[in-house]
């Protein structure tokens, strides 16, 4: 039975969940789906292809309804709402950072983080730069937060080194919330 792309970018969220980004095949896909593998590169092309696709799926779980009138409550929340979007599927900030998705979701994401800040008076060049500052700084927490089980916060040991060990115990939590918060003020910041 032919498949859709939806159910092919549906089959590949499942995997995604179920055994992380490394189990996310073509191959995979089909037995999932239960097809042939040409019905499977019909829909996606590449497994680059794919990862766009999926990328803009998890980015899709962005709601950009309810949000705040004000540019900066704005711009914050949409950036608290862009990060439970990757955090809701395991893997997914490493799926998303891994692309360049010019895709509908991804698009609707940026223009309207792009456009709270140009409202808030930001020029277009800060506005652009601010918005990729904000979604590396994202990007590159939740894909810590979602590789903390494989590691210990202990594993950090800065040996002679007299201000990282001033820092260490700062540098060691793991308050992803309130390093969150924090970032995205700073950055937000004029």
């Amino acid at each position: 039975m032919t498949k859709s792309q939806a159910d092919v970018v549906r089959a590949a969220l499942e995997l995604l969940d179920e055994e992380g980004a490394d189990a996310v095949t073509l191959r995979a896909i089909a037995r999932r789906l239960d097809v042939h593998m040409n019905s499977v590169v019909w829909h996606a092309r590449s497994k680059a292809r794919l990862s766009e696709l999926m990328a803009d799926a998890i980015v899709a779980g962005v709601s950009l309804t309810g949000l705040p009138r004000h540019w900066h409550a704005r711009a914050a929340e949409i950036a608290r709402r862009y990060r439970r979007a990757l955090l809701a599927h395991r893997d997914g900030a490493a799926v998303v950072a891994g692309t360049y998705a010019n895709e509908p979701a991804t698009l609707d994401v940026a223009e309207a983080f792009v456009g709270a800040l140009l409202e808030g008076g930001l020029s277009e060049r800060d506005a652009a730069w601010t918005c990729w500052s904000v979604i590396y700084f994202v990007l590159g927490l939740c894909q810590e937060e979602q590789a903390l089980p494989q590691r210990s916060s202990g594993d950090l040991t800065p040996g002679e080194r007299p201000a990282l060990e001033k820092v260490l115990p700062f540098l060691a939590e793991e308050s992803f919330d309130e390093r969150f918060e924090f970032g995205v003020a700073k950055l937000l910041a004029r």
